[in-house]
C-alpha cells in the first residue's frame, strides 16, 4: 500500500496511492499520516474505506504533496553508512553508525521547492532511503526491528557545507536543518510491497544528469542495526523518520564541487518506491 499526506487550503489529508491515482477517503479529512500511524483503529477505518471506494480519486498530477509525515517528533539521520561516501568524505570507515538529526521544520514535500538560504553559497543533494517508524519502543532486538517499521519513503538530506563543516566544531544539524532541507516523499511504501530492501537501486539526477548511482546493498549498517542502535538512547515513535544514509557523487566531493542553484531541478529515485522531485529556488 502506497500512502501520502496532502496540502489541502490551510490543512492536511490524508490519501491512499494506487497507480498515477489518489484515492482522498471520507475520513481522512484533516488529517496527516502521523495520526494514522499512531492509531491502528483509524488506518483500518481508512483502509476499508478505500476498499469500498467511500471518498474520491484524483489524478496525482493535480495535488500538493506535504512531507509525507509533517511534523515527526524525531528526525533521526545516519552519516557515513555508505563505505564509497565514507572514502569519498576523506574520513575513515565508522564502526558504529554516525547519528544526527534535522529539525522537522526542515521537512516539505514531493514538486515543494528547496530555497537555497542567504547566508549559504554551498548547498549540496543527497538521496537516501528513509525509514517511517509505524510502531514505537526503546532497546528494539535486532531480529524485531522490522516490525517497528511502517514503511519506506525517498528522502533528500539537503545540506549547507558552508554551516556543516566549516563553523567551529562542526555544524552538522544546524548546516542539514534549513527550511525546506528534508524533502520526503510521494509515498510511504509499506515493506509488502518492496520485497527487496536490502538490494534497491538508488540515484539522484541533477537537471537530468545522474550524480549519485548506487544500491542499498552497500549499507555499512543494515536498517536492524540502525533501529537497535538509535533504540538504546532514544524511545522510537510512530511518525520518527530515519535517513539511512547516501552513496558517493555528492556535489562537494566532485572536482570542481557542484553546489545547487536557483532553477535546478533534482529528481531522487529508489527503485520500487518512488520519485522525489524538486525545483530549486533562491531565498
Amino acid at each position: 500500500m502506497k500512502w501520502a499526506t496532502l496540502k489541502i487550503g490551510q490543512g492536511y489529508q490524508v490519501a491512499l496511492g494506487k497507480g498515477s491515482a489518489l484515492f482522498l477517503p471520507n475520513r481522512g479529512k484533516g488529517i496527516t499520516l502521523l495520526e494514522v500511524l499512531g492509531s491502528p483503529d483509524l488506518q483500518n477505518q481508512l483502509l476499508e474505506q478505500f476498499r469500498n471506494e467511500q471518498g474520491d480519486w484524483l489524478d496525482s498530477q493535480s495535488v500538493v504533496f506535504a512531507a509525507v509525515v509533517p511534523h515527526p517528533e524525531k528526525v533521526i539521520c545516519v552519516g557515513l553508512n555508505y563505505r564509497d561516501h565514507a572514502a569519498e568524505m576523506g574520513g575513515a570507515i565508522p564502526e558504529d553508525p554516525v547519528i544526527f538529526g534535522k529539525f522537522s521544520s526542515a521537512l516539505t514535500g514531493h514538486q515543494c521547492p528547496i530555497v537555497l538560504p542567504r547566508v549559504s553559497s554551498k548547498v549540496d543533494y543527497e538521496v537516501e532511503l528513509v525509514l517511517v517508524v509505524g510502531k514505537g519502543g526503546r532497546y528494539i532486538p535486532l531480529e524485531l526491528a522490522w516490525e517497528h517499521i511502517a514503511g519506506v519513503t525517498v528522502g533528500n538530506d539537503v545540506s549547507a557545507r558552508d554551516w556543516q563543516l566549516e563553523k567551529v566544531g562542526a555544524q552538522w544539524m544546524i548546516g542539514k536543518s534549513f527550511d525546506t532541507f528534508a524533502p520526503v516523499g510521494p509515498f510511504l511504501v509499506t515493506l509488502d510491497e518492496v520485497p527487496r530492501i536490502d538490494n534497491l537501486a538508488i540515484s539522484l539526477k541533477l537537471n537530468g544528469q545522474t550524480m549519485q548511482q548506487s544500491r542499498t546493498n552497500q549499507f555499512l549498517f543494515s536498517i536492524p542495526r540502525i533501529l537497535h542502535y538509535v533504540s538504546r538512547v532514544v524511545t522510537l515513535k510512530p511518525g520518527d523518520l530515519i535517513f539511512t544514509g547516501t552513496p558517493s557523487g555528492v556535489g562537494m566531493a566532485r572536482n570542481p564541487p557542484v553546489w545547487l542553484k536557483p532553477g535546478d531541478h533534482i529528481e531522487a529515485i529508489i527503485e520500487g518506491v518512488g520519485t522525489l522531485v524538486n525545483p530549486v529556488s533562491s531565498e
